[in-house]
């Protein structure tokens, strides 16, 4: 079973760091991630999503990272519900991202409004770096062997 989720947008606020009772770390906030597509004749849209950092990767996210931001996040979607205290009758449910590894997704210098910088150089919290992507003679990016995926020509072909 596999639950992964890869985020890339900008802060809506400055994160703040917390401290639980037994003093770890953690930060909660909100990344807005532009959607691929806009209707014709609209604005493109985004959709608000809630990330929660914990112990070194929640340090990381508080120290380097601003309102506006751009930050990619790796981790796993995590699902939670609540009763309405006002509704005793009406569930909510919630859905969250736990950040496992956070990366910088600006490439230039950004000021912190207090004379701070902070300097892209493909760094991370708290694991390993990600590895670079190679370059084919046509300068498309490889990802991956695709040798042994057979073409689909139509939707005929899917198999759902």
């Amino acid at each position: 079973m596999l639950n992964k989720v890869i985020l890339m947008g900008r802060l809506t606020a400055d994160p703040e760091l917390r401290q639980t009772a037994s003093n770890v770390s953690t930060c909660r906030f909100t990344v807005a991630c532009d959607r691929n597509f806009a209707a014709q004749g609209q604005e493109r849209q985004a959709d608000f999503i809630t990330v929660v950092a914990w112990r070194q990767t929640a340090e990381f996210v508080s120290r380097y990272f601003r309102k506006g931001s751009m930050i990619v996040v790796e981790g796993n979607l995590r699902t939670g519900s609540y009763n309405d205290k006002k509704y005793p009758d009406v569930k909510h449910y919630t859905m969250e991202v736990y950040a496992d590894q956070v990366y910088f997704g600006d490439s230039k210098k950004t000021s912190d409004g207090n004379g701070n910088y902070a300097e892209n150089r493909n760094f991370q919290a708290p694991k390993q770096e990600a590895p670079e992507p190679t370059v084919q003679k046509s300068d498309e990016l490889t990802i991956g062997n695709f040798n042994e995926f057979e073409e689909i020509i139509g939707d005929n072909n899917l198999p759902f």
